[in-house]
């Protein structure tokens, strides 16, 4: 998505056009997928997909950074800006990009408009685009979206077996990497499908978080008003977290039912609250009951990760198992904190957000090797 600095973010009539036909036809397009798999068996034959990485989480958590940390060490290979909308055919697609692009891209401040900078070379997030094709209503907010070890998709794990092959031929590397705000609700799945598979959950204190939230979806909701076209980009690409079609994830309670309607009603600071609440909730009870996710878990608290970059990153590649590289210099390097927004929420506001968020704030800080307590909020690492 492109991003105008007098307009907001903008989607182009051709990305807006294919990305409809692969929204419209998802079938079609897996079996596009399909040939062009058997076209590469060669290529992928050895390949074998092993110890991949996931960072996953509520949205505007440091994910996006924690992302593009990890793309620059050699051994991974991720999605990238230019991989959409053909998301699953990667090998035809890039081929197409590669002859037709004109020159290369200047990096440009992404839509968010969180300083970010982004070239159609940047790691992002598109393998939602093939969950959404496999897994009907799984952004239905009144059904559950929870995928478990009793889960099983035949079709889907081959497919999505075959679809990170070829990446990491495409991409030259031996691990995938993939940030998948969604994934949060799919941990006990993915490991069943990867038993080697390292995860990261960043997580940010609620009040600080819950600003960000709020401002990023003011930010799409009036881009959405302006041009249909963005609200439809967001949804095409699994982007829910935002905009005129803001969606909670379902987790098979009445949770997300009760968020939509305090969002409906515009409580949402406290809406926010309680989605920041049931979702970190819902990691803490995945780890609490099942040691061996817990053990391929790390949380990684966004004001952690700010205060000492260089000491963080080196934790979590040593989690992930990334060996060389300079991550922990790099994350020195980038990571600082937002300049650019401010909470401002009323004494009763924050109360009640500390009030709603206070027990899965502790039962995460306890899984982070940290001591549960309340302090004050403040701005603390990327935004």
């Amino acid at each position: 998505m492109a991003k105008s600095e007098t307009s907001g973010p903008k989607v182009s009539g051709w990305m807006d056009f294919l990305s409809g036909l692969v929204e419209r036809h998802p079938r079609a397009f897996i079996r596009l997928g399909d040939f062009e798999t058997r076209m590469a068996r060669e290529r992928i034959a050895e390949i074998r997909v092993e110890r991949p990485i996931y960072v996953t989480g509520l949205a505007r958590s440091g994910s996006t950074m924690l992302l593009e940390l990890l793309a620059t060490h050699p051994d991974v290979a991720t999605h990238r800006y230019r991989d959409f909308p053909a998301v699953m055919t990667p090998f035809a697609w890039n081929w197409f990009t590669d002859h037709a692009a004109s020159g290369e891209a200047p990096a440009e401040e992404r839509a968010h408009k969180d300083r970010i900078l982004v070239t159609p070379e940047s790691p992002e997030a598109f393998e939602e685009v093939i969950w959404m094709a496999f897994f009907a209503g799984l952004h239905d907010p009144a059904a559950s979206a929870v995928l478990d070890r009793a889960t099983a998709h035949p079709e889907f794990e081959r497919f999505y077996r075959e679809h990170i092959a070829k990446l990491l031929v495409l991409r030259g590397g031996r691990r995938y990497l993939a940030k998948g705000n969604y994934n949060v609700t799919r941990l006990s799945y993915l490991q069943k499908l990867f038993p080697g598979a390292r995860f990261l959950v960043p997580v940010r204190d609620p009040v600080w978080h819950i600003a960000s939230l709020m401002k990023q979806h003011r930010l799409f909701v009036e881009a959405g008003k302006a041009d249909p076209r963005i609200t439809r980009h967001l949804s095409r690409t699994g982007h829910f977290e935002f905009g005129l079609e803001r969606r909670a994830i379902g987790l098979g309670d009445s949770q997300a039912p009760e968020i939509m309607r305090l969002w409906a009603e515009g409580q949402d600071v406290e809406g926010w609250a309680r989605y920041w609440a049931a979702l970190y909730g819902h990691v803490a009870d995945k780890l609490d009951a099942d040691p061996t996710l817990a053990a391929a878990t790390r949380i990684v608290p966004y004001e952690r990760l700010c205060a000492d970059p260089a000491r963080e990153m080196a934790a979590i590649a040593g989690h992930c198992g990334l060996q060389g590289g300079n991550l922990p210099t790099l994350a020195a390097e980038r990571i600082s904190e937002p300049s650019y927004y401010q909470p401002d929420f009323t004494p009763e506001a924050l109360r009640m957000i500390a009030a709603i968020t206070e027990e899965s704030a502790a039962r995460l800080a306890r899984h982070a090797g940290e001591t549960p307590a309340r302090t004050e909020p403040r701005v603390a690492a990327m935004a």
